[in-house]
């Protein structure tokens, strides 16, 4: 019972990473110290309980399996680095395998998972093929080895090495093993499947062998469709879900709330807002109460719509039915309203959030900022991020890429070029240029090599800068801009 009350509440502040459709702002990091941050009460509480009911000496007992675990565990990593150190020195004449003997470790499955998790952080474009060989080496010799037997675990982590190597059809051979030596392909094994399925018509054949299995382990979730459709959103694929739920429907099996939730999610990314409203209104007649997650989705449905004044009355609705809106929820429904155009009502909710005793977090922040620098209200813009600061909220890659976007717009490039320097400072540039929705600056770095930058600018810097000016090219009142721009950028006296 303590084992689903902790799962429970994970899964609550997990999948609004997913589902918060306002998230998509956020870096990892800021995903992670959210859901610690407001999830780890929860978790803890029930945990409390039980411990408060067994007594100073169970205590003590927890306390001890806790340090031990955490002892094999660095112990586990101490003997993986050891191992990955001898498969780089794999080559002619080097007989890795011996050299593995050798080491003379006990081979269990803390060292076989460090060892393929610092595998899959070593791999580039440039050493993959390598790693392929050298990862799939070390798991035959693993397996190999007196009193232990590889996992679907394991059998995962060698499968997302070939993913990321680009080894599809060793990939894919590793599945049919991995069914023969009677291991259940799990939710996981789906989602490395299907990320590497680039065309709807592979994800689809993929899915349908899923379906089909009869050694699917889809637990946690309550059926196997709810596994599939969980993973199709994180990979986007938001038709195929509808796909995989007709099937549901056609096997005789009815949705649950976390179905609802992701069919309306996916209606709502295809841009099938009136489908959403359906969804909501059959999720109701089927006698399921809409959650957490359900109030956020429609909360950004009426943001977008423009429809302050429900999404208002919704909130209300939410507090009768014993759910506090909180900051996400808030966040989700300013970032609606801001793509609506309506600033106003984006700040009414955010002085009624903070009246609630939600404080913003840099999601929250970022959400503003964005929206009064595509406003061209810079100067609010500006207010935002010094309070943001001094409220202790650091700023991360969007943050920044708004409020340099803002400066460029407002021809203080100095300024730009500064909040540059800070981002590089704080390790931001690399990740800023990673972001799937990275705004139309950075696609377009690297485009233009025209302008000299002082060499004090780190190259990346000047690329970027370049991307700028063309971004300022775009019509004929930012051209006077560009000019500018290229003018001040000649000078040495950038610091």
């Amino acid at each position: 019972m303590n084992v689903v009350a902790l799962f429970g509440t994970r899964l609550v502040h997990r999948v609004p990473c997913i589902l918060g459709v306002s998230r998509k702002l956020c870096d990892y990091s800021s995903d992670v110290d959210a859901m610690m941050d407001n999830g780890f009460q929860l978790i803890e509480e029930p945990l409390k309980m039980t411990w408060g009911d067994s007594g100073p000496d169970s205590r003590s007992e927890f306390e001890i399996h806790i340090e031990s675990r955490w002892s094999e565990r660095q112990q586990g990593r101490f003997q993986a680095e050891r191992v990955i150190e001898v498969l780089m020195q794999d080559g002619p004449g080097v007989d890795t395998i011996a050299a593995l003997t050798e080491l003379n470790m006990k081979v269990s499955w803390i060292l076989v998972r460090e060892v393929l998790v610092g595998i899959l952080r070593t791999i580039n474009p440039d050493n993959k093929a390598r790693w392929a060989k050298l990862g799939y080496k070390f798991f035959l010799w693993s397996g190999q080895q007196e009193n232990y037997r590889h996992s679907s675990s394991s059998y995962n982590l060698i499968m997302k090495i070939f993913a990321d190597c680009d080894e599809f059809m060793a990939m894919w051979r590793l599945v049919d093993e991995m069914t023969e030596n009677g291991f259940p392909t799990t939710a996981r094994t789906f989602n490395i499947l299907i990320c590497t399925c680039g065309e709807a018509g592979l994800a689809r054949r993929v899915v349908e062998r899923f379906i089909q299995s009869k050694t699917f382990n889809y637990r946690p979730f309550k059926h196997s469709y709810n596994a599939i459709i969980c993973s199709l959103l994180g990979v986007r694929h938001y038709r195929l879900i509808d796909w995989v739920h007709q099937k549901m429907l056609g096997q005789g099996l009815y949705p649950d709330v976390l179905t609802y939730n992701v069919i309306m999610c996916a209606k709502y990314r295809l841009g099938e807002l009136g489908q959403v409203w359906r969804m909501v209104d059959d999720m109701v007649r089927n006698g399921f109460s809409p959650d957490f997650h359900t109030y956020n989705i429609i909360l950004h449905v009426l943001g977008k719509a423009n429809r302050p004044i429900a999404a208002h009355k919704l909130l209300i609705h939410m507090k009768e039915e014993g759910i506090d809106p909180c900051v996400l929820h808030y966040t989700t429904l300013m970032d609606g309203l801001s793509r609506a155009g309506n600033l106003q009502a984006c700040e009414w909710f955010l002085d009624a959030m903070k009246k609630n005793g939600c404080l913003p977090d840099v999601v929250c922040y970022t959400v503003i900022i964005t929206s009064y620098v595509v406003a061209g209200e810079f100067e609010k813009a500006q207010a935002m991020f010094d309070d943001m600061t001094a409220k202790g909220q650091l700023p991360n890659a969007f943050t920044y890429n708004s409020m340099i976007r803002g400066y460029c717009m407002a021809g203080n490039y100095k300024v730009a070029i500064s909040m540059l320097k800070e981002m590089e400072s704080k390790g931001l540039i690399g990740e800023f240029s990673q972001q799937h929705d990275a705004p139309c600056v950075m696609k377009l770095l690297g485009l233009s090599s025209r302008i000299s930058v002082a060499s004090c600018i780190p190259v990346h810097m000047g690329l970027l800068l370049q991307s700028l000016v063309m971004l300022l090219n775009t019509t004929l009142a930012q051209k006077a801009n560009s000019i500018n721009l290229q003018k001040f950028l000649q000078h040495d006296h950038v610091e």
